[in-house]
């Protein structure tokens, strides 16, 4: 990794590259001298007592460059969804509202917008197709100027990249080079509570479940009493405000059904045991 940043990472813009490992700045030297010695003289082994991801706060930076919801200084902010077909990207307003107008609002909220989203497709790395849904300007010289502020920004990125402006619909639809993996890629995997989708089945959706199947297998099966296992909440549904559909469904299937709650289970996990 260390090389490869070496490699292909340092620009005219790096002035430094620090390695709190000597051992590693040893090798990276070594690398750097064979296969990149312009980079050589901005090597440099740190051997202060604060840890580097704490002294330069890059703990801090990874997590904002995995949120999908990244703030800018004028109130608004931006809402980034990666998903396997695309990127995109929502602009808001937030709270910022303008000292003369709404569009005037909207054309500074979308300007500074502009920056940032050309900063986080480089830091967290963005390839592929991305859609940018800026919010709606009515006045075309504010379309336009934000476009080329947009394509400016962009300019500092080496990565290769099409921008084809605004579509009918308002949106800039572009494509950046896929060079490697994105960097939420590298750091993350799906969620195992919700398979990636991003969103979990409210418990009385799951509680309602729970009564078609407990049906299910009342029909196909001849045992005295039903046991549910589920999570937390989904169980206090049914203790509350679901607590007559299940005496009615008990009654119906003629058969006892108790209730047991399972920390460890997600929202959308449950069992059913005959007994």
């Amino acid at each position: 990794l260390g090389q490869r940043t070496l490699r292909d990472l340092v620009t005219d813009e790096t002035s430094r590259i620090r390695v709190d490992s000597r051992e590693n700045f040893q090798k990276l030297s070594a690398f750097a001298a064979e296969y990149t010695p312009q980079v050589l003289p901005l090597l440099e082994h740190y051997s202060g007592e604060r840890p580097l991801f704490e002294l330069y706060s890059v703990e801090e930076e990874i997590q904002k460059a995995l949120a999908r919801r990244v703030d800018l200084k004028s109130g608004g902010y931006l809402i980034i969804d990666q998903t396997e077909a695309m990127t995109t990207i929502d602009v808001n307003t937030g709270g910022f509202v303008g000292a003369r107008n709404f569009d005037d609002t909207i054309f500074k909220t979308n300007l500074e917008a502009a920056q940032s989203i050309a900063r986080q497709l480089r830091v967290r790395n963005l390839g592929g197709i991305i859609i940018v849904d800026f919010i709606d300007m009515e006045n075309i010289e504010h379309r336009s100027a934000v476009l080329d502020e947009f394509r400016k920004a962009l300019a500092r990125d080496h990565t290769k990249m099409t921008v084809n402006g605004f579509t009918s619909l308002g949106l800039v639809e572009m494509t950046r080079k896929r060079t490697r993996e994105s960097l939420a890629h590298l750091l993350c995997e799906p969620c195992s509570t919700c398979n990636g989708r991003g969103e979990v089945k409210t418990a009385r959706t799951v509680a309602y479940e729970i009564l078609r199947e407990l049906l299910r297998e009342a029909r196909q099966f001849n045992a005295r009493e039903f046991r549910v296992l589920a999570a937390p909440n989904v169980i206090d549904l049914f203790l509350e405000e679901e607590s007559q559909s299940l005496a009615m469904l008990s009654d119906f299937i003629d058969r006892t059904i108790s209730l047991h709650p399972e920390a460890s289970y997600g929202q959308e996990q449950f069992d059913i045991v005959l007994l």
